[in-house]
């Protein structure tokens, strides 16, 4: 469709400031932070001049003194003899020496320390490090990436020298292992021991590894290799502290199981532990599986007959007085529920401007409590945002009266703009933007009735991840910059499609900035009129 035109992928990613402790899931937000680090390196290597400058000066005294203190030793008396020498040595040990002291005791460092007490408050915490890690997991398992991958960065479609050592994969593996998540921790600590084996050198020792990934295994109901393991870790250190205790367990365990089941010993298996090996637990999300095939491209329910149903035409908004000379270009992305993607609709300039309102402000995104209504952050929500005013600047205002030709509905009960940025791994898991029976307080405090549509736009292009999925009837809509994408929310009864639940995949590769209205149903009774029957 539109051969002729230039496609623009859009997808808008929100950047902020952040206080310490916080976490970073704004690709902006982490670019200051490489500026701060290219700052600190500067500040360390001044510091190493400075340092390098006071030891040549210690040097130089060394040598001289050296020189002096070997003619001096030699002949004690006739050295002295010489008034200048007994002159100079006197002046040496008063004076001299105290300056060379004065000299060892500057400290070079204090330049560069200051520097790092500037910039420490905005460094990441501890829960952004644990966060950056989960991410990583979070992608290792939407887009089925065996911990190898990861670690020699090889991902989709991106060849980069970012790669995972030892003690990166075992500080990985402690990550999940100390959140009780042992699928991940034994994906991780297997890494980070066939690394080791390979001959790569590390800090974390391979007992130390065995002993970590021996419980994990454990953990995950593999007894067979559990021991196997754990008699490797008694080879390598026969004192270890829990090693024995830990065999004689798993040993007792096993024999008391198959005499249960009146099975014979198996040998663990000697495959390596790799993606599939074991069985990941379940979670809270109960179309996980579906969801994150289809931000792999997979399981897409879209047919030469569904696809026979799709046009694309030109809007102008029933005759929209705004768009009668430029009408919009307007693709079907699905029939049923009917998803539409409009194409330029923001430009680069538009885009720039929406993301320098939204970067100083950008904060974790949040969701709204179902049952008091109050924002909150929420695990399944993995983003920064910012809310943004028509009055604030003409853009956005240009913005809100464009949507509102487009649509036909009334913006001015609409929620503001919200920009999001997605970082590392960032996401919003499978969700409802309008409010269901069981929630009717959601939006009650805004007094405009529930999300009838939304309305969202991509402001930048994705290089791997960030779909827009609908696991319900299995559809995948992908970022493309300057495009946006448009569905009801509520039939024209008032009651809510439960179909259009779902999700943002989480971004693999790239940035992705989106900007979204949502349009709620006070101010629409005669712009879309109720229909006559409950799914109209």
């Amino acid at each position: 469709m539109w051969k002729s035109l230039f496609f623009v992928s859009l997808l808008l990613l929100s950047c902020c400031s952040t206080t310490h402790g916080e976490i970073f899931t704004s690709i902006g937000q982490m670019t200051d932070l490489i500026y701060t680090e290219k700052e600190l390196v500067h500040s360390l290597r001044e510091y190493i001049k400075a340092e390098e400058s006071k030891l040549a000066a210690v040097k130089s005294w060394a040598s001289k003194l050296d020189a002096l203190t070997k003619l001096s030793t030699s002949d004690p008396e006739g050295y002295l003899a010489h008034p200048v020498n007994a002159y100079k040595l006197m002046k040496r040990l008063n004076t001299e020496w105290s300056e060379l002291e004065n000299l060892v005791l500057q400290n070079p460092s204090d330049g560069f320390i200051s520097n790092m007490s500037v910039h420490r408050q905005y460094f990441p915490g501890e829960e952004d490090k644990t966060g950056a890690a989960k991410a990583l997991m979070r992608l290792q398992d939407t887009y089925q990436l065996d911990s190898e991958a990861f670690s020699k960065g090889k991902l989709p479609g991106v060849h980069s020298n970012a790669v995972l050592t030892v003690d990166d994969c075992f500080d990985m593996g402690k990550t999940a292992y100390n959140d009780a998540d042992y699928y991940h921790a034994v994906l991780w600590f297997q890494q980070s021991l066939k690394q080791l084996d390979d001959g790569e050198e590390a800090v974390v020792s391979k007992a130390n590894i065995l002993d970590y990934l021996s419980y994990s295994v454990y953990q995950m109901g593999d007894l067979p290799r559990a021991i196997e393991l754990t008699r490797r870790l008694v080879a390598i250190d026969p004192t270890h502290e829990r090693a024995g205790g830990n065999l004689r367990y798993f040993e007792r365990l096993l024999s008391k199981q198959l005499n249960e089941m009146n099975q014979a010993y198996q040998p663990a298996s000697e495959e390596p532990i790799q993606l599939g090996t074991y069985t990941r637990p379940k979670d809270h999300l109960p179309e996980r599986e579906a969801y994150e095939a289809l931000c792999r491209g997979e399981g897409l329910q879209m047919n030469e007959a569904r696809r026979s149903r799709l046009f694309c035409r030109y809007h102008d908004g029933k005759n929209n007085p705004r768009l009668l000379l430029k009408p919009v270009k307007e693709e079907d992305e699905w029939d049923s529920p009917h998803i539409v993607r409009y194409l330029e609709i923001l430009s680069d300039e538009e885009i720039e401007k929406i993301k320098e309102l939204a970067k100083p402000r950008l904060a974790r995104a949040t969701v709204r409590d179902p049952k008091t209504g109050v924002l909150t952050t929420a695990n399944y929500r993995v983003s920064k945002s910012a809310w943004l005013e028509g009055e604030e600047d003409p853009v956005i205002e240009r913005v809100n009266q464009r949507i509102q030709d487009i649509t036909g509905l009334t913006v001015e009960t609409a929620e503001l703009l919200q920009v999001a940025n997605y970082g590392v791994g960032g996401q919003y898991e499978p969700h409802y933007d309008f409010s269901r029976k069981d929630e009717p307080d959601a939006f009650k405090r805004l007094g405009t009735g529930n999300r009838v549509a939304t309305f969202l736009n991509y402001m930048s292009d994705v290089e791997a991840g960030g779909a827009t999925v609908f696991p319900d009837f299995g559809a995948a809509i992908w970022p493309r910059k300057g495009t946006s994408v448009f569905w009801y929310n509520l039939f024209k009864s008032g009651e809510g499609d439960y179909r259009t639940r779902h999700a943002a995949c989480p971004v693999l590769v790239g940035s992705k900035w989106v900007s979204n209205k949502w349009i709620h149903e006070r101010g629409q009774e005669f712009r879309r009129p109720c229909g006559l029957t409950e799914v109209d």
